[in-house]
């Protein structure tokens, strides 16, 4: 397993992040533990999951599942770097949610990390991470939160998830001005072969301020895993953000591009999909979410992927992206 710095920091991350999304709702726990297992022992030491994970009735259910992990010794907390994230409600409905129980109020910031310790049965979350944009907090009380955080010891790094460009520069000018704290160190966003604007905005302020970028759904919901041939085939249908683009032609179209490019090179598309994001500048490494072994194993293959120049622009064709910004709208 190759290794980088996450952003500007000194901290030591794997370039494959390992995602828990799935652990509760699709895998249960003895599977679930048997992959996080599979994943240290492939050198997968950077682990991401948040607190409502478990969705519904179970959310905080994953970090349990978690938790229970590393109850088990071995090293287990120790060789893991942890990211979980606060701003969603934990409450399963959301006409139950009391007016402080969501988003990134100091309030609501003390009593998620306080909660997502307990379920993790941990005393500190190496990189706690906002979900999403809170547009009615300033990032001065969030970073007053942090600064307490992090003087506690409960937390040791911030990082952003959905975050636009402009809020990554405010969230970081803030902290900046303040002083006290090193800001942001990373941004959680979607990015892959097939939605590529974050190339436009997030991730050159990604770069600029020094933030390690984090791509979710490198398979773009599937879309990118071998879909059409697998239907062809009798497997899994594509379903959800998959099957919603596969109904338009021109998308369809593209990724059957994409399937007979990667057939004719002898690589498996999902392989592929995760390799090519490790060549992007900024990337320090994808989310893979495996709902087995399986999965894991196709995961860890495409880390030591090498893919050629004439294939990366064959890529490239296929999915183009919207280029800088503002060239990319304007001139």
């Amino acid at each position: 397993m190759r290794y980088t710095q996450l952003g500007r920091t000194g901290l030591k991350v794997s370039r494959l992040v390992l995602g828990t999304m799935n652990f509760g709702p699709q895998t249960d726990e003895a599977d679930s533990h048997a992959i996080m297992d599979a994943a240290l022992d492939a050198g997968i030491n950077f682990f991401d999951t948040a607190n409502v994970y478990g969705w519904g009735e179970n959310k905080g259910r994953t970090e349990s599942i978690i938790g229970n992990w590393f109850a088990q010794g071995g090293e287990r907390r120790d060789k893991v770097v942890l990211a979980t994230k606060v701003y969603g409600a934990m409450s399963a409905d959301s006409a139950d949610v009391w007016p402080n129980h969501h988003k990134l109020s100091a309030l609501n910031i003390r009593r998620a990390v306080d909660a997502s310790l307990k379920r993790l049965r941990t005393d500190y979350i190496d990189l706690y991470q906002f979900h999403h944009i809170d547009r009615n907090t300033p990032f001065e009380e969030i970073w007053q939160a942090v600064d307490v955080l992090v003087q506690q010891g409960k937390i040791l790094y911030a990082g952003s998830s959905n975050f636009p460009g402009y809020k990554i520069a405010q969230a970081n000018e803030t902290a900046a001005r303040r002083g006290g704290t090193i800001g942001l160190v990373s941004e959680q966003c979607l990015y892959n072969l097939a939605e590529r604007r974050a190339e436009m905005e997030v991730l050159p302020a990604a770069q600029e301020y020094g933030l390690g970028v984090i791509p979710w759904s490198p398979l773009h919901g599937g879309l990118l895993g071998g879909v059409i041939k697998k239907e062809a085939m009798g497997g899994r249908r594509a379903s959800g953000r998959a099957a919603d683009a596969l109904a338009d032609p021109a998308v369809r179209a593209r990724v059957q591009s994409y399937e007979d490019l990667l057939e004719k090179h002898g690589i498996e598309p999902g392989e592929a999909a995760l390799a090519w994001l490790l060549t992007r500048p900024g990337v320090t490494g994808p989310i893979v979410g495996p709902r087995t072994a399986g999965q894991l194993e196709s995961a860890i293959r495409a880390a030591e992927l090498e893919l050629s120049e004439d294939l990366l622009a064959s890529l490239d064709e296929i999915f183009p992206g919207p280029g800088p910004s503002p060239e990319a709208f304007a001139w």
